[in-house]
């Protein structure tokens, strides 16, 4: 897939106002400091589509940007930041909560996990609950390039091993990034592109 366009159309905390056109819809969240708006400017091949900062956290709204006038991104707040003031953490929670349970259009969810990391409780925790609601997912370990492929293949298998001890019959699928070196960008946007075909080839059959 190339991306044509990409642009930014709106940013609110109420799934209710989010954007109404019935085209596939991807979500990006992960740990605050994962490299997620990294990643996403790498994958759109734009320098601030997303915005970057020293500072995690500082994604606090649902973000929308229209790709390719046929599908969203949209770019969800971080979990499990020590900095962010309980009462923000309650209200972050409550409306990513509400837009994975209620946002009809979402048809995949991009959890972001630093692969340099031993599995943390709170991407464990986090997937356990997408999987409970049902809602689907794959894996995106971001900061590749920070290991070599042998230290890659250990940290990717010590997370599939944990989900596979605990409630997953099998792991979810995942993609191995790295937005300084655009390692995983064909992969990530192929699989996306794979989805957008059979939904609007689903969606022509309804018709």
């Amino acid at each position: 897939m190339k991306i044509k366009s990409a642009e930014f159309v709106m940013s609110n905390t109420n799934v209710a106002k989010c954007p109404k056109e019935p085209i596939p819809e991807y979500a990006f969240i992960g740990r605050s400091n994962v490299g997620k708006s990294s990643l996403i400017n790498m994958l759109t091949d734009r320098k601030s589509l997303a915005k970057t900062s020293g500072r995690p956290g500082k994604t606090q709204l649902i973000n929308h940007f229209k790709i390719n006038e046929n599908w969203f991104l949209v770019d969800l707040p971080g979990y499990g930041y020590a900095k962010v003031s309980k009462r923000d953490k309650n209200i972050f929670q409550k409306y990513i909560t509400n837009y994975f349970q209620q946002r009809e259009q979402l048809v995949c969810s991009f959890i972001l996990i630093d692969i340099r990391h031993e599995p943390q409780k709170v991407d464990m925790e986090f997937m356990e609950w997408m999987g409970e609601n049902g809602i689907p997912f794959v894996i995106i370990f971001t900061k590749a390039d920070k290991l070599k492929p042998k230290a890659i293949e250990r940290s990717a298998n010590a997370y599939v091993d944990q989900m596979l001890q605990g409630m997953w019959a099998e792991a979810p699928q995942f993609f191995i990034t790295s937005s300084s070196k655009t390692i995983g960008k064909e992969e990530v946007l192929g699989y996306i592109s794979t989805i957008n075909n059979n939904f609007f080839e689903a969606t022509k059959k309804k018709g």
